[in-house]
C-alpha cells in the first residue's frame, strides 16, 4: 500500500491474486462444539414452491444454561448426507470481523466426526507460505493444503517435517486438519536399494523453471544391466549436488521405489570425477577475485570479461572459497540474464596451476625508442591490467624497437626496470617478451641496460660547456651559446661533485612534455671542444642585460655588453656574452656593471660575442663578523646597518674563513630580491691569538674596587670610513677624558 503524495490517501499497489483461502474475514473457535439441526436447508423445489422461504437452515446449542441459534448454508455442510430437523452435529463457531455476528461453519454429523477423527494420515511438509502450506501425502501421489490454524507448532514448522494429520471436506475440496509433527524419520515415501549403479544423464532437470513444471521427475538416466538398456527418470530432489549437472555427465545413483505407486526413479545421483576427462566440455581456469555474500567472480585465463559464479557451483562443499584462489570452471549461457554468462561446476586447482600471461625463454635485444612520460604517476598494475584488456599503450609505458621487421616494437613498464639503471631513449636494453592469453599483447619484462652511449643512443649529438649547477640539477650552455639545456643529475656519467663550470660535456636531448633536457651527459677533456677565435684588443663596455641564470625572470639566455660608456646612443654596438664568456665562472654581472672584454668569432655560426669578461668594480676591504655554515658576514655595513652577507661559495679559492679573518670583496645587488651581498672574497690576513705576554699580563692582573673605576666597553670606535678606530692623530692634552673619579 502507497499514499498518494498530494492527498494523502492510500492506494492499493502492486496487486496479486491470492488463493481464497488465505484472506478470511472470519474467526474460527477451536474447539468443535455439538448442537442440533432445529431449521433444516429448504431444496430448490421447496424454495420455489414457498417464496418466502429461507436458503438458512438453524443449529441450536447450549453454552453456560443459555440456548443460541446459529444460521448455517448449505457450503457449511462438509457430510454427504441430508441434515434433517433434530440431527446430532458437530461444528465451529465462525465470528465476522467486520459485524460481530456468529455462524455455524464445518458441520458434520457427530457419526461421520467421530469416524474421521479416529482416522489418521502421513506426510511431509513440501510447501509453507505465510500462513498456510501443503503436505504430500504418504498414502498416495498427492499434495494437501493445510491452514495455520489446523496446526499448533505452525511458526516452527520448516520443510521437510514428517507430519501427521486428518482430512476434512471444505468447499467441495479435502484439506488436512489437526496437524500435528512426527518424529524426524517416521514417514518413508521410497524402498531404495543400496546397489550403486553407473548412468549417463541423458535429459537434465531445468532448475530455472522447475516450479512450472507439471512433471515432477522431468530428468532421465541412461544405464545397462545384463546387456540391456533401460532408462529411469528423477527429480530435481534426487541430486545429491547443488551444482549443475548436464547431459551426458557419468554418474551413480541409487534406485528408489515408490509405496504409493511403485514407481522407480533415479536417487542420491553423485557425478563421477571421469564426467570431466570423457565430457566435450569446455573448461576454462581463472582466479577468485571478488567474493561476496553467495556469489563472487573469477577472473579469467583467456578472456577479458569476469565471470560471475555462485557458491552452489562449488563441487567442493566443504571448503570456504577465498580470493586468490585457483579454479578449473565451464561457461553457460544464464537463463535469467541473456548477456551474461555463468560459470559453473567449479572445481580448485593446485596454487600456481593459473597463469594469465606466457612469459618467452627467448632473450631480445632492442633500442629504446620511447619512455614513459609518467613514469610515477600512476600504479604500475593497474596500467599492465589495462594494456592486458584493450591492448593499448597508454602514456604509462615505454617502446622498445627490436627485430628485423620494421615497426616490430614491445612496450614497458618502468617496474620490470632496474631503478638504479633506468633505460633512456637510444639506449640498447635486452628484454624477455611476456604475452598476455586472453588478447595477445605483449610486454617486455626485466628490461637491462646493456649499451648506454650517448652517440649511438641518440640520434643527434650534442656538445656545450656547464653553465649553473643547483641543488640536484644544472644547465648546459649550448655550442652556439644561444640557449640553455636543463639535465638533472641522475644522467651524469660520474661524480657530479668533479663538475665545474664550464667544463666541456657531450650530451643526447629528449623532449618531455614541450621541454627540452638533457640525457646521458659525460664530461669531455679539456680542450676537445676547439675554441673561438679571440680578438687580441681589450675593450671596455657596460653590461644592459646579464645571463639568465643570474635573472631567471627573462626569457632570453644571453646577455648583452654595450661598447663604450654608460650614455646610450643611436650608434651603439652590442655583444652576447653567455656563462662561458666570464674570465670568472662565478662573476655575478649585473645591469650596469662595467666590465673589459674581448671580441671572439665563434666557429659554428661566425658570429661575434664578447669573451673574456671582466667586472671592473671597486673592491673593499672588512673583516669577518660571523661564521654561520655555509654563510657568514662581513663588518662592512649596508642598509638600515645591517651586515654584509657572504655565500661561503663566493670565498675564492674555497679558503675556510674565520671570524676576524680581513678580506676583500666586491659588493653586489641583486636585482630580484633587492638585498646586497659580497662576491670574489679573498682572505688578505688570518686573525691569530693573542701573544702569550698579553695572555700572562691579563692573567696577573686583579681588579678591585679601591684600584680605581671598573671600564666596559660596549661599542668598539669607529672612524669616518666604517674602520675601528682613528686614523687622524689627535694631541693628547686635546682629548677629553673618558671617565672621572672621585
Amino acid at each position: 500500500m502507497t499514499y498518494d503524495r498530494k492527498t494523502g490517501k492510500p492506494i492499493a499497489s502492486a496487486v496479486m491474486k491470492i488463493s481464497p483461502t488465505v484472506i478470511s474475514f472470519e474467526v474460527l473457535s477451536e474447539e468443535r462444539v455439538t448442537g442440533t439441526v432445529t431449521t433444516e436447508i429448504k431444496t430448490q423445489q421447496e424454495e420455489d414452491v414457498e417464496e418466502h422461504s429461507s436458503s438458512q437452515g438453524r443449529i441450536s446449542y447450549e453454552s453456560r444454561g443459555e440456548c443460541f441459534f446459529l444460521p448455517y448454508t448449505i457450503e457449511d455442510i462438509e457430510c454427504e448426507e441430508t441434515l434433517k430437523a433434530g440431527d446430532k452435529v458437530v461444528f465451529q463457531i465462525a465470528t465476522d470481523k467486520r459485524t460481530g455476528n456468529l455462524y455455524a461453519r464445518h458441520i458434520q454429523t457427530e457419526a461421520g466426526a467421530l469416524l474421521q477423527q479416529q482416522q489418521r494420515f502421513q506426510g511431509v511438509i513440501c510447501s509453507l507460505k505465510e500462513s498456510f502450506g501443503f503436505i504430500e501425502r504418504a498414502d498416495v501421489v498427492q499434495e494437501i493444503f493445510f491452514h495455520f490454524s489446523e496446526a499448533k507448532s505452525f511458526m516452527e514448522m520448516e520443510l521437510g517435517d514428517d507430519v501427521e494429520f486428518s482430512i476434512q471436506r471444505r468447499n467441495g475440496k479435502e484439506v488436512a486438519v489437526s496437524v500435528v509433527r512426527l518424529p524426524e524419520g517416521t514417514v518413508i515415501f521410497d524402498d531404495i536399494n543400496p546397489e550403486q549403479i553407473k548412468g549417463q544423464v541423458l535429459k537434465v532437470v531445468d532448475r530455472s523453471s522447475s516450479r512450472h513444471q507439471s512433471d515432477t521427475l522431468p530428468g532421465k538416466i541412461q544405464f545397462y544391466r545384463d546387456e540391456k538398456e533401460y532408462e529411469l527418470p528423477f527429480g530435481e530432489k534426487d541430486l545429491d549436488t547443488t551444482f549443475t549437472i548436464l547431459v551426458k555427465d557419468w554418474v551413480q545413483f541409487n534406485v528408489a521405489t515408490d509405496r504409493r505407486d511403485q514407481v522407480q526413479r533415479a536417487t542420491n545421483i553423485e557425478l563421477l570425477e571421469e564426467s570431466f576427462s570423457m565430457s566435450e566440455e569446455t573448461r576454462e581456469m581463472g582466479m577468485v577475485v571478488v567474493v561476496k555474500e553467495g556469489f563472487g567472480f573469477i577472473k579469467c585465463q583467456d578472456r577479458e570479461s569476469r565471470m560471475f559464479f555462485h557458491f552452489s557451483e562449488l563441487l567442493d562443499q566443504s571448503r570456504q572459497v577465498q580470493p586468490q584462489d585457483e579454479v578449473e570452471f565451464s561457461v553457460v549461457q544464464d537463463a535469467t540474464v541473456p548477456s551474461r554468462q555463468n560459470a559453473i561446476r567449479i572445481r580448485y586447482l593446485p596454487h600456481g596451476t593459473v597463469t594469465f600471461e606466457q612469459i618467452s625463454k627467448e632473450t631480445y635485444t632492442g633500442t629504446v625508442e620511447k619512455e614513459p612520460s609518467n613514469q610515477f604517476g600512476r600504479s604500475p598494475s593497474k596500467a599492465k591490467d589495462e594494456i592486458n584488456r584493450n591492448g593499448s599503450v597508454g602514456s604509462e609505458f615505454g617502446q622498445i624497437a627490436y627485430g628485423d621487421e620494421p615497426n616490430q616494437t614491445v612496450s614497458y613498464c618502468i617496474t620490470d626496470c632496474d631503478p638504479r639503471n633506468l633505460p633512456k631513449i637510444g639506449d640498447k636494453v635486452q628484454f624477455s617478451i611476456c604475452e598476455s592469453k586472453c588478447n595477445g599483447a605483449k610486454v617486455a619484462l626485466e628490461v637491462k641496460v646493456v649499451g648506454r652511449s650517448a652517440k649511438n643512443g641518440f640520434k643527434y649529438m650534442h656538445q656545450g660547456y656547464v653553465a649553473a649547477l643547483k641543488d640536484g640539477f644544472g644547465f648546459i650552455e649550448s655550442l652556439e651559446h644561444d640557449q640553455e639545456i636543463f639535465f638533472h643529475f641522475s644522467v651524469y656519467d660520474g661524480e657530479v661533485s668533479h663538475l665545474d663550470l664550464g667544463a666541456e660535456v657531450e650530451y643526447g636531448v629528449s623532449q618531455k612534455n614541450s621541454r627540452i633536457s638533457a640525457e646521458c651527459v659525460r664530461r669531455l677533456p679539456k680542450g676537445t671542444i676547439e675554441a673561438d677565435d679571440v680578438r687580441d684588443e681589450m675593450l671596455e663596455g657596460v653590461v644592459v642585460r646579464p645571463i639568465r641564470c643570474f635573472n631567471p625572470d627573462q626569457d632570453e639566455y644571453s646577455g648583452l655588453i654595450r661598447l663604450g660608456g654608460k650614455e646610450e646612443n643611436s650608434e651603439e654596438e652590442l655583444y652576447e656574452f653567455g656563462i662561458t664568456s666570464l674570465q670568472d665562472k662565478r662573476e655575478f654581472l649585473q645591469n650596469g656593471d662595467v666590465v673589459q672584454f674581448q671580441i671572439a668569432v665563434v666557429k659554428s655560426n661566425g658570429k661575434e660575442r664578447a669573451a673574456n669578461v671582466k667586472a671592473i668594480r671597486k673592491k673593499l676591504q672588512a673583516t669577518v663578523e660571523a661564521i654561520k655554515g655555509q654563510f657568514g658576514f662581513l663588518s662592512h655595513e649596508v642598509e638600515d646597518g645591517k651586515k654584509l652577507f657572504f655565500h661561503m661559495s663566493e670565498v675564492k679559492d674555497s679558503v675556510l674563513l674565520q671570524q676576524g679573518d680581513k678580506v676583500e670583496f666586491v659588493i653586489i645587488h641583486n636585482q630580484r630580491s633587492g638585498r646586497y651581498s659580497a662576491c670574489n672574497v679573498t682572505r688578505l690576513s688570518i686573525s691569530g691569538p693573542r701573544p702569550e705576554h698579553m695572555i700572562c699580563r691579563f692573567r696577573s692582573q686583579s681588579v678591585s674596587d679601591e684600584g680605581g673605576p671598573r671600564l666596559i666597553v660596549l661599542r668598539q670606535p669607529r672612524g669616518p670610513d666604517s674602520t675601528n678606530g682613528f686614523k687622524c692623530s689627535r694631541d693628547r692634552a686635546d682629548s677629553l677624558p673618558l671617565a672621572t673619579t672621585g
